[in-house]
């Protein structure tokens, strides 16, 4: 049985609107068709995209995590070279 939803889902929009090397939206990390269509999605199809965001911004900062850890053994080491 599907649970009847009260409440509308939110557009996750944060207003910046700024689209990245990949696609997605530098604020909320939808897609351009995910943008486009939301008012037009289901609420399941809108709580995917929100997972699917959630995963996105995951993987940015894992991998802004990566490249600064990177960045500061390189510093390190050159430090140490005399």
């Amino acid at each position: 049985m599907e649970q009847i939803e009260i409440f509308e889902i939110p557009s996750p929009c944060k207003g910046i609107c700024q689209v990245n090397n990949r696609g997605y939206c530098k604020g909320c990390y939808r897609s351009r068709e995910e943008r486009f269509a939301w008012n037009t999605l289901s609420n399941a199809q809108k709580r995917k995209v929100i997972v699917l965001c959630q995963q996105r911004y995951k993987r940015y900062l894992a991998n802004k995590n990566k490249l600064e850890g990177q960045n500061k053994q390189q510093n390190d080491q050159q430090s140490l070279d005399f």
